[in-house]
């Protein structure tokens, strides 16, 4: 059976979840992957409410649409995070925020993520997707300098911060795919294993595939799926495209999406730079059979036409079968 295709709500979470529904199945998605945002998916709720996660399946079946995954992307990220600020207050909800107390919203937070894999369970569904945060990101230009006692403190905070949330993980038989992306504990190829070392490579932490944050921070993203395919359990499609001209950097310049001065940009999938039909190759390759999560970001185009372009295009992809051995002979080396 083809994978299904959903449409992540993270981008859609100004809409009731209802209209969301609506639309997605009307553009022929086979399910969605819901955000922890908005009144899509209430954590609290659905872990105090008796009918809550029932009223939510109801509404999907009632329009012809599934779940294989929710999303806890923004609550994820004040677990580790150091710096706690302003940014923090303006994602989080306010029962999370509180009095802004840095330890005590990361407490909170780790508290929610917990609750959000007992929510997932009484879903029916095993992965949640999500970020970390970082205590060491704000380090990343390596100056003023940062000792290396620095960064390994980084990795142990990360550990001790998610072994416990893991531990309920492992209680209810779901798993925690991290989304590998600036300003998280694992952020590139060498982070990534990193963090897996940190805790120990333990069952409950896997990765959320999505190869658009490798573009243009010069990764090849076909090389990670090689040598991270037994953690991948969940994959997200976003198209990045460059602009490196000289003047236009790579770190973005502070500037808005969309903005023609930045060096990198999301864009509408299949146009940008990302060698979608090798990777999908390479995912028949290492046998990943879970959804494909269609993540629409484009600030130059409007979402109610990409969204289903975007469908499109992905359907195509999903229909490709590789040919015999190719991926494992291109990237299996030896240790």
């Amino acid at each position: 059976m083809p994978r299904p295709v959903t449409l992540f709500t993270g981008q859609w979470a100004d809409l009731p979840f209802e209209e969301v529904c609506r639309l997605a199945s009307g553009w022929g998605y086979d399910g969605l992957e819901i955000a922890c945002s908005g009144d899509h998916f209430e954590v609290d709720r659905a872990v105090s409410e008796d009918d809550y996660v029932r009223r939510k399946l109801d509404l999907l079946d009632s329009y012809g649409l599934k779940v294989w995954t929710i999303s806890h992307h923004l609550v994820g990220q004040a677990v580790c995070d150091h710096p706690i600020d302003e940014r923090h207050r303006g994602i989080l909800p306010r029962r999370i925020w509180g009095d802004g107390e840095p330890e005590g919203v990361r407490q909170r937070a780790a508290e929610e993520l917990k609750n959000t894999a007992r929510a997932a369970a009484k879903l029916g569904v095993s992965t949640v997707v999500g970020f970390t945060g970082s205590s060491i990101w704000h380090t990343v230009a390596m100056f003023p300098p940062v000792p290396p006692a620095m960064i390994e403190r980084g990795y142990a905070d990360f550990a001790e911060r998610w072994n416990p949330i893991l531990d309920v993980f492992d209680e209810v038989g779901v798993r925690f795919a991290h989304e590998v992306h600036p300003s998280e504990i694992a952020y590139d190829y060498w982070t990534t294993q990193r963090a897996l070392e940190a805790i120990g490579h333990r069952e409950a932490f896997g990765l959320n595939f999505d190869p658009s944050h490798f573009i243009w921070q010069d990764l090849d993203p076909l090389t990670f799926l090689w040598d991270f395919r037994d953690r991948i359990y969940h994959v997200d499609c976003k198209e990045t495209v460059t602009r490196f001209n000289g003047r236009n950097g790579r770190l973005g310049s502070h500037l808005p999406w969309a903005d023609p001065r930045r060096g990198w940009d999301f864009v509408s999938t299949g146009h940008g730079e990302v060698p979608w039909e090798s990777i999908f190759r390479g995912l028949n390759s290492i046998g990943y059979d879970g959804p494909i999560s269609v993540e629409w970001e484009d600030a130059g185009m409007d979402r109610l036409m990409g969204a289903p372009d975007a469908l499109a295009f992905v359907r195509a992809l999903v229909a490709i079968e590789p040919p015999e051995a190719s991926f494992d002979a291109a990237f299996a080396v030896d240790d």
